[in-house]
């Protein structure tokens, strides 16, 4: 693993880039298509991509007539199923353009809780990077329960990085980045970089946000970014809409700097020090 600046991300290995629901489902569904032109250019030059999707539950309620997000956890596995479906097919008829083939990668916890599991999907994570398809990975909402949820995709893609030895993740927002307070309120500055040694306390990132499409928010992404910035991987948190700038080392966003002396597990499972 190599680390890195925010500059330095067109240089990257290994990228891990995550798009919530209500960047991708309803209205916002027209992202898609630009998200995966962005991918597809940096894949085109080499980098080996992961996409890790939210929005399988969104896509499937218009389908399903529900009016709104299901609470009760059954439904929300049945719309999970329903969903997942039509929104890989959106992906692939998006990647179509560009001649790339996609790979559903589902996860729980559990999952990677498990040693051997875990060693499972390490593998066949770097089987389809070496195939040169790009895995989308998703949370199995199908067989996931409350007790074993990751909670939000933020933390799955934080410890997808760290499972595949990524150089960089991007976690995509609403926002261009985090801000010291809630945007809205007076006296909120975007916060462009953060040092692994920096203490956040300070900063008021807001509850978790519950909308009518998923689950997650400011307070969430900084924690996964952190976690992962921890274990050695630069974290860029930025809006959704500025994915090609991201990818291409731009300015933007709010930036984790990478803790240079994190121990980081190698793709044969072994831990090495950056």
């Amino acid at each position: 693993m190599t680390v890195l600046e925010r500059a330095d991300i067109p240089a990257a290995r290994r990228v891990v880039v995550k798009v919530g629901s209500s960047s991708i489902s309803g209205d916002a569904a027209f992202r898609i298509d630009p998200l995966v032109e962005a991918i597809s250019t940096v894949h085109g030059r080499g980098t080996e991509v992961v996409l890790v999707s939210s929005g399988a539950i969104a896509t499937a309620i218009p389908f399903l007539d529900l009016g709104g997000r299901p609470n009760d956890l059954a439904t929300q596995q049945a719309a999970a199923a329903v969903g997942q479906n039509v929104l890989m097919w959106r992906y692939q008829t998006s990647l179509d353009r560009f001649r790339i083939l996609a790979g559903q990668v589902l996860l729980t916890a559990g999952d990677l809780e498990n040693p051997t599991h875990r060693s499972n999907a390490r593998r066949a994570l770097d089987r389809l990077l070496g195939l040169r398809i790009l895995p989308i990975v998703n949370e199995n909402d199908t067989v996931a329960t409350h007790e074993i949820r990751f909670g939000d995709n933020d933390r799955l893609a934080a410890l997808v990085a760290q499972l595949i030895g990524a150089d960089a993740l991007i976690l995509l927002s609403d926002i261009e980045s985090l801000y010291t307070r809630p945007p809205g309120e007076p006296g909120a500055r975007p916060i462009d970089r953060v040092d692994a040694d920096d203490d956040l306390s300070g900063y008021e990132f807001g509850s978790v946000v519950v909308n009518s499409v998923g689950t997650g928010g400011a307070a969430t992404k900084a924690t996964a970014a952190r976690l992962a910035a921890h274990a050695g991987v630069g974290t860029l948190v930025t809006s959704a809409d500025l994915i090609a700038e991201a990818l291409d080392g731009a300015a933007v966003g709010t930036w984790f700097a990478p803790a240079l002396d994190a121990p980081q597990v190698s793709g044969t499972g072994s831990v090495r020090t950056v």
